[in-house]
């Protein structure tokens, strides 16, 4: 079991992550594609921060913060739809439950599922975990990834209770659950200790396209 969790992305990131939605969705081209069906599928799953998850085809669309049940309820979604090959993950924002998490990821992968981050959606801290459960990982145009270092939940806090940064140890056994982890969906090692490193807990770093790919995160 980890003994550290990442912390997810909760309010006070919300205005950093309305600002970036807001932006990419400016920045991003509509085309003449028949996007309908999909653009109204993610308008309604927005609508609830809670995990909600619609199925049109073979692909099912999740978005919200990733909670112990994930694991559950995937299982039960490919029950119903045997059909669905692809997760699109539209705005998931982190977990409540990192473990959970990771099972998902794994299950996602044992399932042979595909996973791809919708046009202008985003995932971050464990939402990032859980694509890389897919066979095939894709990213639509605007959409964002987002990592930060987890806090020692066991660590000192302030006067005023926040929990203060520590050195990080690297000789803590829970590095290793959770690169054992990237290594065994395809990211190489480097994305563990560049996740740690690249914002403080209450904050996030989005990575560009070029550390998307020279992470392997996705892989077309």
């Amino acid at each position: 079991m980890l003994s550290r969790k990442r912390i997810q992305a909760t309010s006070g990131v919300w205005p950093l992550i309305l600002m970036v939605a807001l932006f990419i969705m400016g920045c991003s081209s509509t085309g003449n594609q028949n996007t309908s069906n999909v653009d109204a599928n993610i308008s309604v799953i927005r609508a609830n921060n809670n995990i909600q998850m619609i199925v049109e085809g073979d692909r099912a669309y999740l978005s919200g913060v990733l909670g112990s049940d994930l694991s559950i309820t995937l299982e039960s979604m490919i029950e119903q739809h045997p059909n669905v090959t692809e997760l699109v993950l539209v705005d998931v924002p982190g977990s409540l439950d990192q473990e959970a998490t990771m099972n998902s990821a794994r299950l996602i992968r044992r399932l042979g599922l595909n996973t791809h981050i919708s046009r202008t959606g985003y995932v971050l801290s464990g939402g990032v975990d859980l694509f890389l459960g897919g066979v095939k990982r894709t990213i639509g145009p605007g959409a964002a990834v987002g990592v930060h270092a987890w806090r020692d939940q066991n660590s000192p806090s302030t006067s005023s209770g926040i929990k203060m940064e520590g050195v990080i140890d690297m000789s803590d056994p829970v590095h290793a659950e959770y690169v054992n982890f990237y290594l065994s969906l395809g990211v190489p090692e480097r994305f563990y200790w560049f996740s740690l490193n690249a914002a403080p807990a209450e904050r996030i770093y989005y990575l560009t396209s070029e550390e998307i790919y020279d992470f392997h995160l996705a892989t077309d």
